[in-house]
């Protein structure tokens, strides 16, 4: 069993003793503390004489008694359970990677001979230890059979470990030294073989817990498109269909440690949750496991910071990201960090956590105030090209719907344009010029996503707020992909949200090459859309058309309203 905090710091004696000492004698005090002081050869799994102190002393406690050795057969610390279990506590002094061991074992007593249990198992697992054994203790104290596993490397069986067969201490005679280096070669050569082009980070991730079947299976499909945009390699994933969510693990505490345990053989070094993770449930989940844990939006995040070029998208992530780390900070231990000085600082002063909190909230104000500022050149910018009547076209969709290859192909430019997720962040506008000589400014924005993080659309408020000024939306909709009705409502939804619902609208159903006619015929009969492919310009007549009729009669509109209101003024005058 682990302890989800360490009780004590590396020490010799009873410094070095896990568990409770309280209720042992003053003579088992001693002998444990002479326990500490030994040693195992380096190439040993376990001596004789080692065996034969541990089941002794275990069997005048009663109570299991387990050591930690690192690969020299130094004794780095001693653990005292109770009869039936021991605690493990948390080893911050060795850390673990991907295709590497932890650089200890654990060898501790068991008071009734009984084979490895479920949790020895798990521990080996979950804190990816060199080896795990039990020494079985008979009636008068004296040692039986070792019983040992260790870890596999990730294998098409899905076997994780494997158990050796059960030894007399005195016959045990595997050259531990020999033995780790091969299998840590082993595990390190699987890993090395999935990641050939350079060190990339490995995730593994986790699907929702609630839903239908198939909304789960494409949110889980669309965070795999997120993470590999993120330049993240998957090495695998998980779904576990639940009623609800639990509340400290998302997916209940089993199933996590499964999934923990296939993660940690596949070389995974993160876990993302396909969900927005609670501040409670981060702390849970990361006391259960030394791996990297970050949900979706943490994901989008990320992709935002990595393409955002412009300034005012650079000061928009990072006031995204600052307000979505605030509630999520805690302290990383519980020692008071350096106290603040000067006169008024009496008492134990501010700890470490309330000083980054106030540098972060003084961050965000100060971004804030950045975007105002942004956001009234913008509304400059606005209203002198609103005074000289250019209509503005802005196109808008779900992120990977193909909008900035529709606005190179209908401007002959050469915006940048992958197929990736939130390819392009920053607002690009291009001039269009109509058949009938009608002029336009035509814009590509940032995409659209479900779920897209709360912080991140209050970031993005001001590039957002210049789809207020369009005389037309083009809602691009990649037809090509099953989900699109579902994202097709995600950005109307947001467009509803954001007050701009009643801007005219047309619906380009995108990627028409990718589907059959018929099938793209009935989508734009349903949905009142036109069928366009990005690439292909000859597509474009129908579009170019209705473009030019909805501007022709948004500008008919605009100089009715201008000649009203000018009527108006001559009357009143």
């Amino acid at each position: 069993m682990r302890e989800t905090k360490s009780r004590a710091g590396r020490g010799s004696g009873l410094n070095a003793v896990y568990g409770s000492v309280r209720g042992l004698k003053p003579s088992q005090k001693t002998r444990l503390e002479k326990l500490a002081l030994r040693r195992i050869p380096a190439n040993r799994v376990l001596t004789q004489e080692m065996a034969r102190f541990m089941t002794e002393l275990s069997a005048e406690m009663r109570r299991q008694v387990g050591i930690l050795v690192d690969r020299q057969g130094n004794i780095d610390k001693i653990l005292v359970g109770d009869a039936r279990s021991i605690l493990i506590p948390k080893l911050p002094g060795w850390r673990v990677g991907a295709g590497r061991l932890r650089g200890l074992r654990l060898i501790h007593t068991h008071l009734k001979d009984e084979p490895l249990s479920e949790e020895d198992l798990t521990d080996l697992a979950l804190l990816r230890l060199d080896l795990l054994a039990s020494v079985g203790v008979d009636e008068n104290g004296f040692p039986t059979l070792v019983r040992i596993a260790h870890l596999l490397p990730d294998n098409p069986r899905g076997e994780i470990w494997q158990l050796l067969d059960p030894s007399p201490p005195s016959l045990l005679d595997l050259d531990f030294t020999s033995f780790v280096k091969s299998l840590e070669d082993e595990i390190s050569r699987s890993v090395s073989a999935r990641s050939v082009k350079g060190h990339v980070d490995r995730a593994y991730l986790i699907g929702r817990t609630v839903g239908r079947e198939w909304q789960i299976e494409e949110s889980l499909n669309e965070l795999t498109d997120l993470a590999k945009s993120c330049g993240v390699d998957v090495v695998g994933t998980a779904i576990q269909r639940r009623d609800s969510v639990d509340r400290h693990f998302v997916v209940g505490r089993g199933k996590l440690r499964d999934i923990v345990i296939d993660a940690l053989q596949k070389g995974a070094e993160l876990i993302v949750f396909d969900t927005e993770l609670s501040p409670s449930q981060v702390r849970s989940i990361g006391d259960f496991t030394e791996l990297k844990v970050i949900d979706r939006s943490q994901v989008i995040l990320d992709i935002f910071a990595q393409r955002a070029k412009s300034r005012e998208g650079k000061i928009q992530v990072e006031l995204a990201q600052l307000k979505y780390a605030l509630p999520r900070l805690a302290e990383k231990d519980d020692a008071l960090s350096r106290l603040t000085g000067g006169i008024g600082g009496r008492g134990p002063g501010e700890t470490r956590l309330e000083i980054d909190r106030r540098r972060i909230r003084s961050r965000i104000d100060f971004l804030e105030k950045q975007i105002i500022q942004l956001g009234r050149r913008r509304a400059l910018r606005r209203e002198l090209r609103n005074r000289r009547e250019v209509p503005v076209i802005s196109i808008v969709g779900y992120t990977n719907a193909g909008k900035s290859t529709l606005l190179n192909s209908l401007t002959k430019s050469n915006i940048l344009a992958e197929d990736k997720l939130f390819a392009t962040l920053d607002p690009t506008s291009r001039r269009l010029r109509f058949p009938r000589e009608t002029e336009v400014i035509i814009t590509d924005t940032v995409g659209f996503l479900k779920d897209l993080p709360e912080t991140l659309v209050a970031a993005f408020s001001a590039t957002l707020d210049e789809l207020a000024d369009a005389d037309l939306l083009l809602h691009v909709i990649d037809c090509s992909n099953p989900g699109f009705e579902a994202q097709m409502k995600a950005v109307e939804s947001l467009l509803e949200k954001l007050s701009l619902n009643l801007i005219p609208m047309i619906r380009v159903f995108n990627k028409k090459d990718l589907v059959d006619p018929e099938t793209a015929s009935n989508i734009c009969a349903t949905y009142d859309g036109i069928a366009v492919s990005a690439r292909d310009s000859k597509s474009f007549p129908p579009l170019i058309k209705r473009m030019e009729d909805e501007i022709l009669t948004a500008i008919a509109m605009r100089i009715t309203q201008d000649v009203s209101t000018q009527f108006a003024g001559n009357g009143k005058g």
